[in-house]
């Protein structure tokens, strides 16, 4: 697997990409700025194949504001209340990147960063590719070094796999999550609010209008957020607050172990193809795609409008430092920090 040159930082850093592929022209391509999926083939029911993320196909759309396509977010994916935390006795204020809140560890973040990558095999065949990056004591206003390894692997049956390992030499928030935007029909094929969602989930983190968490855990309410049932996004929107979508609380079952088990389950019945997403974080962020204004445009010179794509962010609960009684996201030197989400493409065969 030879990378190929995908541009070049103003820093005169060069940006590589890498594509996992596989003979039926099915892959997903990765670059290193950021650890994004810039694409992700996969087939439909007549086994077409159709790049079903969000996203650009150059460098300079993704050095611009852009809303974390495809994306590794981190150093804590999701939002920080008030944009501070105290730990071990001590205050630490970050960036308000999402006022009044921190949001994806800032206005730098992983996402921003440009890893340093390895191409490897697996002993099945499957093409993966190691991500590494070392985040230094202070960076975007964290305390302690950080060394994390994201492995990305795509099988022959279509499951890309996200496993991340990270180390520290003194406490710290941390928590990554993968912010791909899917439509299941296609990146260029718009408004996927046809979508059936399914989140294996019965409880939430409702939030105030800014979206801020409010520290507390509420039942999903029926005919509301609740997708315990399958039900098609367009009959939910109406019902979801802000139509933004929520953050999941996963069954206690789901607690960080090697063990992963399904947290969602996304199909648009127009192509036949089917997203599942198995997973070992507590955690699983739904988001609508509402705020797509068609202010960006896509690879086939479409622009990305509303619900033109849906995320499933399998994470810790961001707010963790803050109330550590819903999810404790705080990695110890020592601490042996292994999560792994697995996206599993199948279709109407």
């Amino acid at each position: 697997m030879e990378p190929l040159p995908f541009g070049q930082l103003p820093s005169g850093e060069m940006v590589e990409a890498y594509d996992l592929s596989h003979p039926d022209g099915s892959g997903v391509r990765i670059i290193t700025l950021g650890g994004i999926i810039t694409s992700l083939r996969v087939p439909d029911r007549e086994r077409k194949l159709a790049d079903v993320v969000l996203g650009f196909d150059n460098l300079d759309d993704y050095l611009k504001p852009h809303p974390y396509f495809g994306a590794i977010a981190g150093r804590v994916a999701g939002r920080i209340s008030g944009a501070h935390f105290e730990l071990d006795g001590q205050s630490y204020p970050l960036a308000v990147n999402n006022p009044p809140n921190h949001l994806h560890g800032g206005e730098g973040g992983f996402s921003r960063r440009n890893w340093c990558a390895t191409p490897l095999h697996r002993p099945d065949g499957s093409p993966s590719l190691r991500l590494e990056y070392h985040s230094p004591d202070g960076e975007d206003g964290y305390p302690g070094n950080v060394d994390i390894t994201v492995t990305y692997t795509f099988t022959a049956d279509h499951r890309l796999i996200m496993e991340t390992e990270a180390s520290t030499d003194a406490a710290t928030p941390f928590s990554l999550t993968q912010h791909a935007y899917f439509n299941l029909a296609g990146e260029d094929a718009g408004d996927a609010s046809n979508h059936e969602l399914q989140i294996f989930a019965d409880s939430y983190a409702p939030t105030d209008d800014h979206m801020t968490l409010l520290g507390r855990r509420e039942p999903v309410i029926p005919n509301g957020n609740d997708f315990r049932e399958s039900r098609p996004l367009a009959s939910a929107l109406p019902h979801l607050f802000k139509q933004h979508g929520d953050l999941y609380f996963l069954p206690a079952d789901f607690a960080p172990s090697d063990r992963t088990q399904i947290a969602a389950r996304l199909r648009d019945p127009s192509s036949g193809r089917t997203l599942t997403v198995h997973t070992n974080e507590p955690c699983i962020q739904f988001y609508t795609g509402m705020s797509l204004d068609g202010s960006t445009t896509g690879k086939t010179g479409k622009p990305h409008g509303p619900y033109g794509g849906l995320c499933l962010e399998c994470e810790g609960y961001a707010d963790g430092p803050n109330t550590p009684e819903l999810g404790d996201i705080i990695l110890r030197p020592g601490a042996d920090y292994r999560r792994t989400t697995r996206y599993e493409f199948s279709n109407d065969y």
